[in-house]
């Protein structure tokens, strides 16, 4: 028997916290919460939670159903009625595979080049098709003097014959001929765009194969590497180069990249200076709150021309903060809205400014909807209407685009609202994945496309009006889509850089591996940025990350080539964009600036935890989780050693 606790009061027990079953089966948990004496409380509730929606769900009174192979954890929640503590429990959960069916490999060709070296891709199939990752194969060659290969599954062409390559797991196996040829290839040569850069610049490297004869052999599948030796003493040359040449350092100093094959290679040498790019941050204003927590901000230009901005507030009565932010070093408090909720963790005004629409979580009543708001006078903002038709499970999100509102619904889908005459708002459309396990967290829409994310299953474009894919609010149509392997997407922002052609989307993660401590004390989460390079749309690729060490990632706003991030206990982060983007925006010095907003009187006092920022005017808004409304300038001047362009 296995416990675990987080309050003092008592502890949750199970069985086993680590639970295996087949594809085809449930498995009921059989939780206890016991006392210091080993005695059943059985006044305590539970709560069961899926950490991994797509492998398997869990319904509340703890039945697993699994939903394809894969590992992930059952989150177990006790509470006894009427105390703020709770325990929390993790049960790892394996839904573990069918019978090997079927073994491929995917990319042998018929013949190589001696001296070549080739990975070998390998599928391994279910009875149910579901890919096998890992497996422990065993890897043969029928003649080791013509072609070897490693237990890694790597081959390394020797001289010129033929030889059978055989992977096997269990009884099954397959095997391919593969012909071993003359290396045609005499000289390479190597190119580069530039021999000096910047960090975080990528340099274009282009290899050339000569024969005996001195002529071009083409589709050469050259191995790009490189080696460096750091300006720093203490700290090591590092940076990232793809199968293309393309290279990106991360630190200053001189760099030599290879390229080779078939025991051929050139080199050429690279010398990297830092980026520079840091830039000061000026404190200008600050609307503190303290005594509750704060949520989601819209800045806007009002009908008056003046500044205003609406923040949101969490698990307190339902309250919406309307202020003056004209002048960013004085965020005056002007009207406060109150409704049915505890949280309302998101506000919105329409491009207009003159209708807000905020969000409803943990109405008394369960209709958590949305209320929709006159704002032409932020001074005294005035109800129209409320929807919740659909929407009792609640609205954690929402977005205001051309007369529509499109609004989460109990976490599973986005529905479509027409607001042409906000008093008598009505649904015209919706959207849902039609998946496993879906979710849904968040949704923001941009020239007629909406971007949702979608937690497990990625960020999805959604044609909502854009046209490209015949879409409409009352008929929203896929037009691409991206998930990544930790399941942790919580925010998308698209990015389209003018310079350089390219279409990015910038997915944020959420995640609390530590928890979310609500009362007292600093929360210390987890997650990052994807960079995603939607340009070619049936093809997207992760390029890039934006990671800070020791913190979460939250909301993100993209203005120019600026990325502001709300990095939670990180606090506000400034990231520059410019030119192409790869590898770790972080290491390599892209940081613009970051401040870190503390207040002694917070909700949480000294604990920043940064929700998220909007620059308007030349400033940047953002609201933090136990402190409020911030306002903050940043100096922007020509870096010295970048080839940007003066902002």
């Amino acid at each position: 028997m296995v416990s675990n606790s987080l309050a003092q009061s008592f502890q949750i027990v199970v069985d086993s916290d680590e639970i295996e079953i087949p594809l085809e089966e449930d498995y009921q948990i059989l939780a206890q919460a016991v006392d210091a004496q080993n005695q059943v409380i059985p006044e305590v509730n539970f709560s069961f939670y899926s950490s991994a929606s797509q492998i398997l769900k869990v319904d509340k009174k703890g039945l697993i159903t699994p939903l394809k192979p894969g590992q992930g954890n059952v989150i177990i929640i006790g509470r006894l009625e009427g105390i703020k503590e709770y325990q929390r429990l993790n049960l790892w959960v394996n839904v573990k595979h069918s019978e090997v069916k079927d073994l491929k490999i995917m990319n042998l060709p018929s013949e190589i080049f001696a001296g070549q070296r080739i990975g070998l891709e390998v599928q391994l199939l279910d009875l149910q098709n579901y890919e096998i990752s890992n497996p422990n194969l065993i890897f043969e060659s029928s003649d080791v003097s013509v072609a070897s290969i490693d237990i890694f599954g790597n081959i390394t062409a020797h001289q010129k014959g033929k030889t059978v390559i055989k992977v096997s797991v269990g009884k099954i196996s397959t095997e391919m001929v593969i012909a071993v040829k003359k290396n045609p290839v005499a000289s390479i040569r190597l190119s580069s765009n530039v021999q000096e850069a910047v960090t975080g610049e990528v340099v274009y490297f282009d290899a050339q194969a000569f024969d005996n004869e001195e002529k071009i052999i083409e589709a050469i599948p050259f191995v790009f590497s490189f080696s460096g030796v750091s300006e720093s003493p203490s700290e090591y040359a590092s940076g990232m180069i793809k199968n293309n040449g393309n290279f990106v350092a991360d630190v200053p100093g001189i760099y030599t990249v290879v390229s080779a094959f078939g025991g051929r290679e050139a080199r050429r040498t690279l010398q990297v200076s830092a980026r520079n790019v840091t830039e000061k941050v000026v404190l200008k204003g600050h609307g503190s709150v303290s005594n509750v927590h704060t949520s989601d901000l819209w800045v806007w230009e009002g009908v008056d021309g003046k500044d205003y901005c609406v923040t949101g507030t969490w698990g307190g009565n339902g309250e919406a903060y309307f202020w003056d932010v004209t002048d960013p070093n004085y965020l005056v408090p002007i009207d406060t809205i109150r409704v049915d909720a505890r949280t309302v963790n998101d506000v919105k005004v329409s491009q207009d400014g003159k209708i807000c629409v905020i969000s409803r979580e943990g109405a008394s009543n369960r209709k958590n909807g949305l209320v929709i708001i006159d704002v032409s006078n932020p001074h005294d903002a005035v109800i129209i209407s409320t929807y919740d038709e659909g929407l009792t499970g609640g609205v954690h999100n929402v977005f205001i685009y051309n007369d529509h509102i499109y609004a989460l619904s109990n976490g599973e889908r986005y529905d479509v609202i027409n607001i042409a005459d906000p008093k008598y708002p009505k649904k015209v459309g919706t959207f849902e994945l039609d998946e496993p396990g879906h979710s849904i967290h968040d949704v923001w829409v941009d020239n007629g496309i909406a971007y949702s994310s979608n937690w497990a299953y990625g960020v999805w474009m959604v044609d909502v009006g854009n046209g490209m894919a015949g879409g409409s609010p009352s008929n929203p149509k896929p037009i691409a889509n991206y998930a990544y392997p930790s399941g942790w997407n919580h925010a998308a922002f698209p990015y389209h850089d003018k310079k350089t052609g390219k279409f990015y989307v910038i997915a944020g993660d959420e995640a609390f591996p530590n928890g979310l401590n609500t009362e007292d004390g600093p929360t210390i989460p987890a997650g990052f940025l994807h960079i995603i390079d939607f340009t070619d749309l049936e093809h997207p690729v992760e390029v890039a990350k934006y990671e800070v060490p020791g913190a979460g990632s939250h909301n993100l706003w993209v203005e120019g080539d600026l990325l502001y991030v709300g990095n939670y206990n990180a606090g506000l982060r400034v990231v520059d964009l410019s030119g192409d983007l790869m590898g770790d925006l972080y290491k390599q010095g892209r940081e613009i600036a970051w401040f870190l907003p503390t207040d002694a009187k917070g909700r949480i006092p000294n604990a920043p935890m940064t929700w998220g920022p909007q620059p308007h005017k030349g400033h940047v808004f953002f609201t933090d989780w136990n402190s409020g409304l911030w306002s903050v300038k940043i100096d922007f001047k020509k870096p010295k050693n970048t080839k940007l362009e003066k902002r």
